[in-house]
C-alpha cells in the first residue's frame, strides 16, 4: 500500500468491519442459509458443507466452508468422476448465484477470511507461486476480490494474480466498498461464473515462462 489511509484502514477498520458485515449478513441471509442447506441435503445428500484447507492470510491454513455443489459419483474403480459430470444442475444454479459462498461468512466471522481480498485458492498451489503472486497471501483472503469482478473464472490465472497483488497494493476502504457493490451487479447478471474450457476452472500449474524454464 502507498498511502498512510491505506494503511490505517487495513490495521485498524478492516478486520472490525469485516465482523460487523459479516454478522449482519449472517442474521439477515439466515433464511436463505437454511433453505439452501435444506435443498443441498434434499438434492445432493450428506453432507450439506464442501469443507477443505486454503492458505490464508501470511500463507497459514484454514478450513474454508462452502455449500456442496457437486455428487461424490465415483467410476467403477473407485475414483470420483470429472467435475463436468459431477455438477449438477442445481450445484450450477448455487454457483451461478453464488450461493454456494454463503457459509464462507462464518469464515469471515472467526478471521479467517475478508469480506474482500484475493479468493483462498488450493494449498497445493503455493510451491508454484512466484514472488510476485505470493504477495496475495499478504492480506487476509476474500469473498469477493478485484479479480472476481474482474472476470472471475473467465479470465486466465497470470491476469487474476496481476490483479490481487493490484489489491493488496491498493487496500483502502473507497476500494474495498467498489468491489462490494461491483460484487452485488456481477451476482445478479451472472458473469464470469465458469471458464470457457471447463465446468469450473482449469487448475493452475505455474506461469507458462516458468514452466518452459524447468
Amino acid at each position: 500500500m502507498n498511502n498512510s489511509k491505506g494503511k490505517i484502514f487495513r490495521r485498524f477498520i478492516k478486520r472490525p468491519m469485516d465482523f460487523i458485515l459479516s454478522l449482519i449478513a449472517i442474521i439477515v441471509l439466515s433464511p436463505i442459509l437454511l433453505v439452501v442447506a435444506i435443498l443441498v441435503r434434499t438434492k445432493l445428500g450428506s453432507p450439506v458443507l464442501f469443507k477443505q484447507k486454503r492458505p490464508g492470510l501470511n500463507e497459514e491454513i484454514f478450513m474454508m466452508y462452502k455449500f456442496r455443489t457437486m455428487t461424490d459419483e465415483r467410476d467403477n474403480k473407485g475414483e470420483l468422476l470429472p467435475d463436468s459430470d459431477r455438477l449438477t444442475k442445481f450445484g450450477r444454479l448455487l454457483r451461478s448465484t453464488s450461493l454456494d459462498e454463503l457459509p464462507e461468512l462464518f469464515n469471515i466471522l472467526k478471521g479467517d477470511m475478508s469480506i474482500i481480498g484475493p479468493r483462498p485458492l488450493l494449498v497445493q498451489y503455493l510451491p508454484l507461486y512466484n514472488n510476485h503472486q505470493k504477495r496475495r497471501h499478504e492480506v487476509r483472503p476474500g469473498l469477493s476480490g478485484l479479480a472476481q469482478v474482474s472476470g472471475r473464472n473467465a479470465i486466465s490465472w497470470e491476469d487474476k494474480f496481476n490483479l490481487d497483488v493490484e489489491y493488496v497494493d491498493n487496500v483502502s476502504f473507497i476500494e474495498d466498498w467498489k468491489i462490494i457493490f461491483l460484487t452485488i451487479k456481477k451476482v445478479f447478471v451472472r458473469e464470469g461464473i465458469n471458464s470457457e474450457t471447463a465446468a469450473t476452472i482449469e487448475p493452475f500449474k505455474g506461469t507458462e515462462k516458468e514452466r518452459m524454464e524447468l
